[in-house]
């Protein structure tokens, strides 16, 4: 089966961008990759693509432009299947038993995005970068980022750290190889280690990772990060950089195949008071609260699905539904 060209949209500092990379290398898709700056403005997602997100990476699969790691990850699985010879993200448990896909995605979703991700971030040395990336990321969170007063919390933000990684060693306690006893690392895994791995030598938290306090999560961390290495190594997912005026002419141009996949619940749309074919936007609700606008095509549970026009042509935007606000702009349809 011929499948479309799919492109990431990534710098190479963001440790969510390194999770979707590692998300392709696991399931082993051939991709393309656009570099775009660590802050804003992002011409090449805003202007040729009209999508306004502001948080990194995004994904294109055709037409069709997913923003967020969690949906990403879902989509990958449902338009890359194992049926069609790509490997798991959501491999069964060992001993024949079965794949635990909700859990996953809400660990994913609400514990290492939105619990310890945070802290990750609360433990940089904000004093060491430039006024503009301050500026930048003061906006994302909406408050005013105080260099000093972050450092000052390091303390007390490493103690939280230390907690999450007490669960982290106590699901590993009994030696298990990967977090949910699975064949072989799956999301679970990719989501904890691209955070681990990203602090595990920020200065004021190495120690954490060297002292023996977490012996089994350290094994893992090293053991996951083998299995990543071994993967890069065999280039089973081999990419090409491209420009973002060749990305956004190759997705403009592409097909999709929203209609197949995301249908439109009018009972849902009914509760959010949006209809199909209105503009609408959507914006996430806990920061980088910049919307996205455009116009309606599909709602569901899962997800919502809006048209987007650049100047080089118009995608279909995906956003999840959790964790995202949908708003009616205007009563009148395109």
């Amino acid at each position: 089966m011929t499948k479309l060209p799919v492109v990431l949209y990534h710098y190479d500092a963001s440790p969510f961008a390194t999770k979707v990379k590692n998300m392709l290398l696991l399931k082993q898709i051939p991709h393309k990759r656009v570099a775009v700056p660590v802050t804003l403005p992002r011409p090449e997602l805003a202007e040729k693509l009209g999508v306004t997100y502001r948080r990194i990476p995004v994904l294109a699969i055709g037409n069709d432009v997913y923003c967020d790691t969690s949906l990403i990850a879902s989509v990958l699985e449902r338009r890359f299947p194992p049926s069609e010879g790509y490997k798991s993200l959501f491999p069964p448990r060992k001993g024949g038993g079965k794949a635990d896909t909700g859990l996953v995605k809400a660990l994913t979703m609400y514990w290492t995005d939105r619990a310890v991700f945070p802290l990750a971030a609360n433990s940089l040395p904000y004093s060491k970068f430039p006024p503009a990336f301050i500026k930048d990321r003061s906006a994302w969170l909406g408050t005013q980022i105080d260099p000093k007063e972050v450092e000052a919390r390091h303390p007390i933000v490493k103690s939280q750290i230390v907690s999450h990684l007490s669960l982290i060693e106590e699901q590993l306690s009994d030696g298990r190889e990967w977090l949910l006893d699975t064949e072989t690392p799956g999301l679970a895994d990719l989501s904890s280690h691209f955070i681990l791995s990203w602090i595990r030598y920020f200065r004021n938290l190495k120690d954490l990772f060297e002292s023996g306090t977490f012996p089994s999560s350290v094994s893992w961390l090293t053991r996951i990060a083998g299995y990543i290495d071994k993967l890069n190594k065999e280039n089973v997912a081999p990419f090409e950089a491209i420009d973002a005026t060749k990305a956004a002419e190759t997705i403009c141009s592409a097909l999709s195949s929203v209609h197949e996949s995301v249908d439109f619940d009018d009972s849902e749309a009914g509760r959010l008071k949006v209809e199909q074919g209105e503009i609408v936007s959507v914006v996430p609700s806990d920061n980088a609260k910049v919307p996205t606008i455009g116009k309606l095509l599909a709602l569901n549970r899962e997800q919502v699905v809006i048209e987007t026009r650049g100047s080089v042509g118009t995608v279909l935007c995906h956003f999840p539904r959790l964790e995202f606000a949908v708003e009616a702009q205007s009563q009148a349809k395109l």
